[in-house]
């Protein structure tokens, strides 16, 4: 129903210029989008928040151009990544050193047992593709198919970066098994 329900706000937004219908967009994928980026800034709120805010004005002004070739979310994780790259690109790359120390540990399951971890400090292991790719599939629920769509790579690369990110938090895990 979610999927009927976006693609009418939407129309709505597109042909009509609702921004209304818009708004309810926002709400619905303002949470999801803040924590992509919370992650992949490892942590600055502030930067989530304007990267947000970035994203959602470029998906309102090109609102017309979805073409529903894919899902909504899809198309706005696309523009959420773009952002997020056009970002690190006119600043500096993201040193891999960079470490947020989070209160908030994440729980994961791992082999049926839950551990309690800072998953943005296993992430600091990994590559911004790599990162990308594990943050959308283990936190924002996005097939492999959709996140090729995001990230604009083949699905075999997603597969790749999805196993070459285990690989790398695999001994991280084990630490505190």
């Amino acid at each position: 129903m979610k999927k009927h329900n976006d693609a009418l706000l939407v129309s709505r937004a597109a042909l009509l210029g609702d921004r209304n219908a818009f708004g309810r967009l926002v709400e619905a994928y303002q949470s999801p989008i803040r924590r992509f980026f919370y992650n992949l800034t490892k942590g600055d709120e502030e930067l989530s928040k304007d990267l947000a805010q970035d994203t959602f004005v470029k998906a309102w002004l090109h609102i017309g151009s979805f073409r529903a070739a894919a899902t909504f979310s899809t198309w706005l994780f696309r523009i959420a990544y773009r952002v997020f790259y056009d970002d690190v690109r006119a600043k500096r790359p993201i040193a891999q050193t960079d470490v947020v120390n989070t209160k908030q540990p994440t729980t994961i399951a791992v082999s049926g047992k839950d551990f309690e971890i800072d998953f943005k400090e296993a992430l600091r292991l990994l590559n911004e593709y790599e990162q990308a790719a594990m943050l959308l599939f283990y936190i924002e629920d996005q097939t492999v198919t959709n996140i090729a769509r995001i990230l604009q790579c083949p699905i075999g690369t997603v597969k790749s970066h999805l196993h070459r990110g285990k690989e790398k938090m695999t001994p991280y895990f084990e630490h505190y098994a």
